[in-house]
């Protein structure tokens, strides 16, 4: 269940930001939105946690602004990875893929702390 719900806030987090961002596009419909979001929960599975621990020591140096750029650059393999399939979302730029990581960040950190966490819930 929190695995669909994390799904949900994903998908309007991309969603809001292909809508907010002029460089981000994606196609009409729930099957480009539902592969993007496959694509994307892949991408920060597997790849983000292994250039957050190379890039350390960027992040402590800048405060923690560098996985801002992370965020951007998944952003964008996600859109490369997407292209490759054959799904319909681009991103044209590094500037749209920092707006639109900026964006996700935002929606879903909003969004997660106004839904209920049963992690949370079981400490009290």
């Amino acid at each position: 269940m929190n695995l669909l719900v994390r799904l949900v806030v994903s998908g309007a987090a991309v969603y809001l930001a292909a809508v907010l961002v002029p460089g981000i596009h994606l196609e009409e419909g729930i099957l480009p939105l539902l592969g993007v979001l496959l694509v994307f929960g892949a991408v920060n599975a597997l790849i983000r946690p292994l250039v957050m621990s190379l890039s350390c020591g960027l992040i402590v140096l800048t405060l923690g602004l560098f996985i801002f750029v992370i965020n951007a650059l998944m952003l964008l393999l996600t859109a490369w990875l997407a292209g490759w399939l054959g799904i319909g979302f681009t991103v044209e730029s590094f500037g749209a893929a920092l707006w639109g990581a900026l964006i996700i960040a935002v929606v879903s950190f909003l969004l997660s702390m106004l839904l209920p966490d049963r992690r949370r819930a079981r400490r009290r």
